[in-house]
């Protein structure tokens, strides 16, 4: 596990999308793992400038995401498909066909659970997965628990990432108690995982995930068995880690 800390923003910022360039620089069909939330904004936004410069192409890349609420309308402003199209997706060459979200509205949830892994099975491995780090340790919305689910499932999203995340609705009633979600297995089947994680609030979690015993409580623990991790820090997050 390689884990930087950077003081500056930009340089944050440069390091993660140099990255996913230099993966496209070498397999221009690689399978991307993308993920939603604050942390990956400003890669994404650097990526569609350097995308629109001429310097990287997605057009023969394809990409599948971690999770998506359960209930929301994939045009609801705070659906994670509406975000991936609005953040980057609508600004770069990626064909749309080739970006996958799963399905939050299926009629049938579990089939689409199955169908998502199905697609990852024949498609995957992904070449380069994105994560952020709930403040409870969780990564894409696998929670703690007792134990944890390999493939995609649906979760019941617990009260304290539903109040983490209450600050893009209108209230805390408005947030969705459940998601689809890529499990901690498939996540780790990824040859490369980027761990993006920003603010000093995050740093007792990030010191818990990174530094701490691998334990289902802190789903993100799990990454230390992956031999490809590469976590970009800012000082916040990085505070406690020596």
């Amino acid at each position: 596990m390689n884990i930087y800390t950077f003081k500056q923003e930009a340089d944050f910022v440069s390091t993660g999308a140099s990255l996913i360039v230099s993966l496209l620089h070498t397999k221009p069909r690689s399978v991307l793992g993308l993920a939603t939330g604050s942390s990956p904004i400003g890669i994404y936004k650097r990526l569609i400038e350097m995308n629109q410069q001429g310097l990287v192409s997605f057009a023969k890349a394809s990409s599948y995401n971690l999770d998506e609420y359960v209930g929301l309308p994939e045009g609801h402003p705070e659906s994670y498909r509406y975000f991936m199209n609005d953040k980057l997706f609508n600004h770069i060459d990626i064909k749309m066909e080739n970006t996958h979200v799963p399905n939050g509205n299926a009629a049938d949830l579990e089939a689409e659970c199955r169908k998502y892994d199905a697609m990852l099975e024949a498609n995957g491995p992904v070449d380069l997965q994105i994560l952020g780090l709930g403040h409870n340790g969780h990564i894409g919305f696998n929670e703690p628990d007792e134990s944890l689910v390999g493939g995609t499932h649906v979760v019941g999203l617990q009260e304290k990432t539903r109040t983490a995340n209450a600050r893009f609705f209108p209230s805390l009633d408005d947030v969705p108690t459940q998601a689809v979600t890529m499990g901690v297995g498939s996540i780790l089947k990824a040859r490369q995982i980027l761990l993006l994680v920003r603010g000093e609030d995050k740093a007792e979690i990030v010191k818990r995930a990174l530094k701490g015993p691998i334990t289902s409580q802190c789903p993100a623990s799990l990454l230390q068995c992956h031999p490809n991790v590469v976590v970009l820090l800012d000082q916040g997050a990085g505070r406690l880690l020596s």
